[in-house]
């Protein structure tokens, strides 16, 4: 990462301890050599737990874009994407990701996200973790169908 984007994120992750909001992550999404998004986790702060540092940092880079595809972005990160966060990168169409500690370093200090890896890497089915109940699927079917029909927008 370039000295800029570490002053960034260092100042982000300053404010994200002097004010208890969340752990000890930041984000910036780039583009064309500006900062369009900037993130910092805010899952105590807020009561969130979805409000990781990544996922401020795309909901305010789509604001700011005035889009929810980020194609052409670039993300920096003071840490490896967690499960939920490397899903919404990937939803947001960013293609590269810079990230400084991994999720071992993470694990360190008693965050989990090997723990998630692991139950997603094993198919979804440790029910001790979370219990998945299908349901009856054709109503939705249905729903999925007159989306489409209507000319839903895919993204």
């Amino acid at each position: 990462m370039d000295k800029k984007i570490n002053d960034i994120i260092a100042e982000i992750n300053k404010s994200s301890l002097e004010y208890k909001i969340g752990g000890p992550f930041g984000a910036v999404i780039y583009k064309k050599g500006k900062i369009v998004g900037k993130g910092v986790n805010k899952v105590t702060g807020a009561n969130d737990p979805t409000a990781h540092a990544e996922i401020q940092a795309i909901r305010d880079a789509c604001i700011n874009l005035k889009t929810y595809d980020l194609s052409g972005c670039e993300l920096y990160a003071t840490g490896y994407p967690c499960p939920m966060c490397m899903s919404a990168i990937i939803w947001a169409n960013i293609k590269k990701v810079y990230y400084s500690a991994d999720y071992k370093d993470a694990a360190k200090i008693g965050f989990k996200d090997d723990y998630i890896y692991r139950f997603i890497k094993d198919g979804c089915k440790d029910k001790k973790v979370l219990k998945l109940i299908p349901i009856d699927k054709k109503p939705i079917i249905d729903l999925y169908k007159k989306y489409k029909k209507s000319n839903g927008k895919i993204y």
